[in-house]
């Protein structure tokens, strides 16, 4: 298969509240495909069976926090990530603004849109003037954990994450 590179971010936009069905179901399918991600995070009660209802309402809590924005990336038309981002974390005393999410078609893990999409995002938060930025890799995620620290990201600590108490490292990545 030949890839295309990402096209430019496109921010996800609730209308009258909701997402068209037709996107709805091209989100569902790309956080289905990564089965064994969502065994190790716990968000969906079964990860073989995540469904439209229960993305449209995950995405409807994500965008509910005022700080937060979910961008889709597309390569020739094809929604192949999502990454949500969150522009001023809760917690006031931090800083830097946080990835909270980066997944991309598990068919497509290892093609190089994971690196792009981290870029892409990297350079918004520059181009807002941000000095760094943070995430949290869930400690049972070595391969994420690898993957993030070869794009330059470095521990700086270990808690755990606000909503689901999970045990997490904290990376953070001079801009």
């Amino acid at each position: 298969m030949i890839l295309e590179p990402l096209e430019p971010l496109e921010p996800l936009v609730l209308t009258e509240g909701a997402l068209s069905g037709s996107l709805l179901t091209e989100i569902t399918a790309l956080y289905a495909s990564n089965r064994e991600f969502q065994r190790l995070s716990g968000e969906f009660p079964d990860p073989d069976d995540i469904r439209v209802e229960q993305i449209a309402k995950s995405l409807a809590d994500e965008l509910a926090h005022p700080h937060a924005e979910v961008l889709l990336a597309r390569s020739a038309g094809r929604l192949v990530g999502i990454v949500i981002t969150l522009v001023h974390h809760p917690d006031p005393a931090e800083p830097d603004p946080w990835i909270g999410l980066l997944m991309v078609d598990a068919s497509l893990h290892r093609s190089g849109f994971g690196r792009e999409l981290a870029t892409l995002v990297e350079a918004r938060f520059r181009q807002a003037g941000r000095q760094a930025v943070r995430l949290a890799v869930l400690e049972n995620n070595p391969k994420a954990l690898r993957f993030w620290t070869a794009l330059g990201y470095l521990v700086t600590g270990h808690r755990e994450d606000r909503e689901l108490h999970r045990p997490c490292a904290v990376l953070r990545k001079r801009l």
